[in-house]
């Protein structure tokens, strides 16, 4: 019998034969509970292999590495909430099996689902769906990994209606197919699953709007579930999507590969433009029947959706209706640099609000208001300490004032402006398309590849530097900018799901740079994986005033 030795750090080596189970091999090995972060401990639900994440029930066929993967960290919770969605969609192909369920986007901590033929959800029906998850749950059912041969994965996908996995399924011609197998349920394989259902203890399903909203728990207590937090903004861009990729037709990875391959992406890039273009056009005459009032306009959003841009062309629009709008850059209030609050590493803080000197941003603001004309200032980042501009401007009948930056949407960043005289907007790529009918892209994933490449375009930083930093940049979102997403007045989803292929061609060769041994291989791996489905499609259809130009270059606007 062949053997392969089995390396967990904190215990000893395990010698076991070639194919067995990496929870099988944590088993023998005493690695049962534990805690990645502290607090309670509770059972892995994935593994590490060499870096790269895997489900527990992988069978291993060499010598390897193995770490487990805890709920309570960001892949181990993302392992959690994809197991709860298959679990889901098992139920309600049991209760509903004539519709089919439609996963969309993230909303608090939950995911929002909906039935494609446009029917709401009724309390009987959403009980029994209920009722259905916690009977396979409680029944701890074994979630296996089979394989199947091209064709016979893809009958089964048309069996169950399958739509959009139908579709993938035609962008990769390998003999043999990895499908998810639960009781007689079959996903197809996208990343990995817990190994048995009696794991996923802790979720709620709840009405919401005409669908349902699965939630899941915190990533920091795993155990336990928080109150639901509405956030009716991000709906709103959901219900918005989906009518935008029924104009479109595309709502998945799939769907746009078929529309790449047809020949037809050039005047799919052209629609998808021309919608964006009528939002943002709407946004300026939301602002011009306002605008007796509204004298500053605030956006903000996370990093890499696009909020520059989104400025700029909303700039152009408002230039259209007749006005003169004004960027004053927020980055010019930081305070000096001595005194710029300290991080727990005892690192310059740049991005909490007490960087920023509110008052005197404020003071300006109001002075602007009241008719008198005022001098911009300038932050020298050289010395650390802000300076007068020679720039001076004042506000006439027809400027408007855009400022645009991470505390936009706090309303203590503009305490002594009076609420009718501000407009709050949004800004994020919130893609709702998915990667088949019941695995979606993860919107932090679509901002990471447009990061990556701009960061490797303009700044001069690999796919590990990004990588390396993405975890820092949404702790600061998580702080900053998402509990305030419910405050704005507009929100603009910057997303074109045509870009998706276009980034594919930049990325792809950055991940592929990142190797077993560095810390940030098992993120690049996942994202490898992920934009593997995709057709690539080529740059030369993105037009010059693209949001998507702020990332891969050529943009008609200057930065």
């Amino acid at each position: 019998m062949d053997l392969i030795t089995i390396k967990i750090e904190g215990f000893s080596d395990v010698n076991v034969p070639v194919g067995t189970r990496a929870d099988s091999i944590l088993a023998h090995a005493g690695v049962r509970e534990g805690t990645s972060q502290g607090g309670r401990p509770f059972p892995p639900v994935a593994v590490f292999v060499n870096n790269e994440l895997a489900s527990l029930s992988a069978p291993l066929n060499a010598s390897c590495q193995i770490t487990p993967v805890y709920p309570d960290s960001p892949l181990g919770a993302e392992v959690y909430r994809r197991s709860l969605c298959f679990v889901l969609a098992m139920a309600a192909r049991e209760i509903a099996p004539q519709r089919r369920l439609i996963v969309s986007m993230a909303i608090g901590n939950g995911y929002y689902h909906y039935f494609d033929d446009d029917k709401p959800i009724t309390p009987q029906l959403l009980e029994r769906i209920v009722s259905r998850m916690r009977s396979i749950i409680e029944a701890d059912m074994p979630i296996n990994i089979v394989s199947r041969s091209w064709s016979e994965a893809l009958s089964g996908f048309e069996r169950s209606n399958q739509v959009d996995t139908v579709s993938l399924m035609e962008y990769f011609n390998d003999p043999f197919v990895q499908v998810n197998e639960c009781g007689g349920h079959h996903d197809l394989h996208i990343a990995p699953l817990v190994p048995r259902t009696g794991l996923l203890s802790v979720w709620e399903l709840i009405p919401y709007r005409r669908g349902m909203l699965l939630r899941f728990p915190h990533t920091k207590t795993p155990y336990e579930m928080d109150a639901f937090v509405d956030i009716p903004v991000l709906y709103n861009i959901a219900e918005e999507y989906e009518k935008k990729a029924k104009v479109l037709g595309a709502g998945s990875i799939g769907a746009l590969n078929r529309i790449t391959q047809s020949g037809q992406m050039q005047e799919y890039v052209l629609v998808a433009e021309a919608l964006q273009n009528k939002k943002l056009a709407s946004i300026a005459d939301m602002i011009a029947e306002r605008s007796d009032k509204t004298k500053v306009i605030l956006i903000a959003g996370p990093s890499s959706s696009g909020k520059t841009t989104s400025a700029k062309k909303l700039s152009v629009q408002l230039r259209a209706l007749g006005f003169n709008p004004i960027h004053i850059e927020l980055d010019n209030y930081f305070v000096d640099r001595s005194h710029t609050p300290l991080d727990a590493d005892g690192k310059p803080d740049f991005e909490c609000l007490e960087a920023l000197d509110v008052e005197y941003l404020n003071q300006q603001l109001l002075e602007l208001f009241e008719g008198k004309e005022i001098e911009l200032p300038v932050y020298d980042f050289k010395s650390g300490t802000r300076k007068a501009s020679g720039t001076f401007v004042s506000m006439k009948r027809n400027e408007l004032f855009i400022l645009e930056g991470i505390h936009g949407l706090d309303e203590r960043l503009t305490p002594h402006i009076p609420t009718e005289n501000k407009l709050k907007i949004y800004v994020s790529a919130l893609t709702q398309l998915n990667i088949d009918d019941h695995n979606r892209v993860r919107t932090t994933d679509y901002r990471l590849l447009r990061r990556m490449v701009r960061d490797y375009n303009f700044r001069g930083h690999d796919a590990r530097s990004t990588l390396g930093m993405w975890s820092s940049v949404q702790r600061g979102e998580r702080l900053y900018i998402f509990p305030f997403q419910g405050s704005a007045d507009i929100a603009f989803n910057s997303a074109l799901d045509y870009e998706l292929g276009v980034l594919k061609v930049f990325a792809e060769p950055l991940l592929q740079a990142v190797k077993p041994f560095h810390p940030e291989y098992s993120d690049a791996r996942r994202i490898q994986a992920f934009i593997s489905r995709i057709s690539p499609i080529s740059p030369q259809y993105v037009p010059s005033d693209s949001i998507l130009r702020e990332f891969i270059g050529s943009s008609v606007f200057k930065y």
